[in-house]
């Protein structure tokens, strides 16, 4: 079925966005639509699950990266013939997957890429860990950042896109420094590191440009090893936000296309934004899984 279902998340960013601007956006576009705004997660999960059976298969989101993953992750849950399309309507402070193609970061800009045939049939990786597994599309990580991503939601929404940069500030002083061994299909790395990175897109964290050379269509995750003293990791994130950190000797870069993770002691992990549990974990890509409308 060619006709979008959308999805609008009543709890993204600071202010809900009212379904009738996603309706005036879309009708503005000309698009063929049908307009839900669970009250819920379980009931946005239902809503995926009964549209897929009823044949749907192109689904917007309207909301962040968290929603992308939540509906993603639902899609990839499911048997599909050809891959299902979805598409984003970004809200709150906006989505970091759509700077990777260079959406627009407002509902009307981005309603108009709805149309049209061209599509991204983008990797969709997973981790899997004690806690279970979980596909994402943008960016994951293990570490300090992941310890940030799970202390940000518990600040003020008020602050909006400043709850990370905030959280991390205030997670780094005692995070401790975890001895990380990496094992992809080609090597064993063992190391001392603060964070590592685990990219699928470019974005993340509200504009942060920590993965320059990533690609969703390649198969393979851009894997960063961050080890740097604690005092020099502030000076550090200047250069991740404008992409220019990949030359520090405190980076190192590889791809995997699937890969084992075991840190001691054991670190917090998050996947688009959202705290899943802690390592060990374990990864890989699934090729062309989604495709993305661009």
């Amino acid at each position: 079925m060619r006709r979008w279902l959308v999805l609008v998340n009543r709890r993204a960013g600071r202010f809900p966005v009212s379904p009738a601007i996603v309706t005036h956006a879309l009708d503005s576009a000309g698009i063929d639509y049908d307009v839900e705004a669970p009250e819920s997660i379980s009931e946005m999960k239902a809503l995926v699950a009964a549209e897929r059976s009823a044949g749907r298969s192109h689904f917007a989101t309207v909301g962040g990266d968290g929603t992308v993953n939540l509906v993603v992750n639902e899609l990839m849950e499911m048997d599909w013939a050809e891959p299902p399309t979805v598409g984003v309507l970004p809200s709150g402070t906006g989505c970091d997957l759509l700077r990777t193609f260079g959406i627009p970061q407002d509902i009307g800009g981005a309603a108009r890429h709805l149309s049209g045939e061209q599509i991204y049939a983008i990797d969709v990786p997973y981790l899997e860990g004690a806690w279970g597994r979980r596909h994402f599309v943008n960016v994951a990580q293990a570490g300090v950042g992941a310890a940030a991503a799970e202390t940000a939601p518990r600040l003020s929404r008020r602050l909006g896109s400043a709850r990370y940069p905030i959280a991390f500030a205030g997670r780094l002083p005692r995070f401790p420094v975890g001895h990380i061994s990496l094992t992809t299909e080609k090597r064993t790395l063992e190391t001392d590191a603060l964070a590592v990175i685990l990219a699928n897109a470019q974005f993340f964290a509200g504009g942060w440009n920590v993965a320059p050379k990533a690609t969703l269509i390649d198969g393979r995750l851009d894997v960063q090893i961050i080890n740097t003293p604690k005092t020099r990791a502030p000076a550090l994130v200047p250069k991740v936000v404008k992409g220019t950190h990949l030359g520090d000797k405190a980076v190192r870069r590889l791809s995997a296309a699937e890969f084992d993770l075991r840190v001691e002691p054991a670190w917090p992990v998050e996947a688009d934004g959202d705290f899943l549990g802690n390592t060990d974990i374990r990864g890989r890509v699934v090729p062309a899984a989604i495709n993305l409308k661009i």
